[in-house]
């Protein structure tokens, strides 16, 4: 009796301890979509008009202002990239769940893959600035990695979140005579979005979401650093799964990632406002103003992550978080449906809020869409265990017999 005892406690103890590495992971997304909503509303969903100053008071012209750039500076870029890290992790554990059965999960993936720029042709219709496309795109680069060894991970993510690009641009600039870096492509495309999304057609919007407005998200993320940074996060996430990172018992490793990335982002700070902010020379605030802002935001995520990541070992921040596991759960669905009721409040089409309210009345806004996503979430998962398009997703994932 006291050895099935021991056995038992054993078992419940290794339960308990998967359960809780895999409700951080729903916590992390859940935090990541929760501010995705909030940055997404002051921003009006990418439709970047605003109450006209002549009409708004000062002190709340300065509040605005003030929240924006607070807002920013905390999650600006940085919650993206938790996602991005968690594609990655989250295709480490479908692999391997594969593998134990005697299968490459490699090809059903690319299928996976291919599924997802259908989500996010869905989702550009309703908001330009998507990120699906650009997910499905660089989940590519785990196709490729899927059977080499966690090192050989390590030093690829790396060298992709070194921002190869950025420095070969840099170092033409330096020794080749007359080198000229050209234009954004994305510039060009952001004045004709803006004047489309004021629009009164519905159905003329979502066609240009689709193909200017999609196009211009993906060229922007390519110009600034963002393509190659996801592709590097998912080879990360990739690689922590296989060196089981997210383990409960490596409680000293995240401590180690929390004041390395504390310390680094201090200087980085200042070298992004350097290059980037304050720079004149085009050629550099496009080359290390954008590696440095990159870098920022990279060591900024790892605050963030590390920080969620040894808090959740307390039992009272488990107890603060517990409704973000199932928002985090139905991260995609959350993402889609943040699309089409935001394009309905803020563009042309739809109330056209953009032009009434200023950036704190419209965080004010996301913060009550984030309380309603996460009731219905909750409600939701306890009834169904899956959201709609997670389980969309799923099912389509392995319809085909091959």
């Amino acid at each position: 009796m006291t050895k099935m005892s021991n056995l038992s406690q054993t078992l419940n103890r290794s339960t308990s301890k998967k359960k809780s590495r895999l409700d951080v992971i729903d916590v992390l997304r859940g935090f990541a979509v929760m501010v995705i909503m909030l940055l997404h509303n002051i921003e009006h969903f990418n439709y970047y008009h605003y109450p006209m100053k002549t009409v708004t008071p000062d002190w709340l012209i300065d509040l605005d202002a003030n929240v924006f750039s607070t807002m920013f500076f905390l999650f600006g870029g940085k919650t993206y990239s938790i996602f991005a890290l968690l594609f990655g992790f989250t295709f480490y554990l479908m692999y391997e769940k594969q593998k134990k059965l005697g299968k490459d999960f490699g090809y059903r993936y690319l299928w996976r893959l291919f599924l997802l720029t259908i989500f996010a042709a869905f989702n550009a219709m309703f908001f330009a600035g998507e990120v699906l496309l650009m997910y499905a795109v660089t989940g590519l680069i785990l196709f490729l990695e899927r059977k080499l060894n966690a090192k050989v991970i390590l030093i690829i993510a790396c060298v992709l979140l070194f921002q190869p690009v950025e420095w070969y641009r840099y170092l033409n600039y330096l020794f080749v005579d007359g080198y000229s870096i050209g234009k954004n492509i994305s510039s060009d495309m952001w004045l004709p979005v803006q004047t489309y999304l004021g629009g009164d057609s519905m159905l003329t919007t979502f066609y240009k979401n689709i193909s200017l407005g999609q196009t211009w998200s993906f060229m922007w993320a390519l110009e600034n650093g963002r393509v190659m940074q996801t592709a590097g996060l998912f080879s990360l996430g990739f690689y922590f799964g296989k060196v089981k990172i997210f383990e409960s018992d490596n409680q000293k490793k995240w401590l180690s990632i929390l004041i390395t990335a504390v310390l680094i982002s201090i200087p980085l700070y200042f070298l992004k406002d350097t290059y980037l902010v304050n720079q004149s020379v085009v050629t550099l605030k496009r080359t290390l103003g954008v590696t440095f802002d990159m870098w920022w935001k990279l060591s900024f995520t790892f605050i963030w992550v590390s920080s969620i990541v040894l808090l959740y070992q307390y039992k009272t921040f488990q107890k603060l978080t517990k409704y973000l596991k199932a928002y985090g759960r139905m991260s995609l669905t959350n993402y889609i449906t943040q699309s089409m009721v935001g394009g309905f409040l803020y563009y042309g089409y739809g109330l056209n809020w953009a032009d009434k309210y200023g950036v704190t009345i419209s965080l004010g806004i996301g913060i009550i869409l984030m309380i309603i996503q996460v009731t219905i979430c909750n409600w939701w998962i306890e009834k169904y265990k899956q959201g709609p398009f997670e389980k969309l997703w799923h099912r389509l994932t392995w319809a085909p017999k091959f």
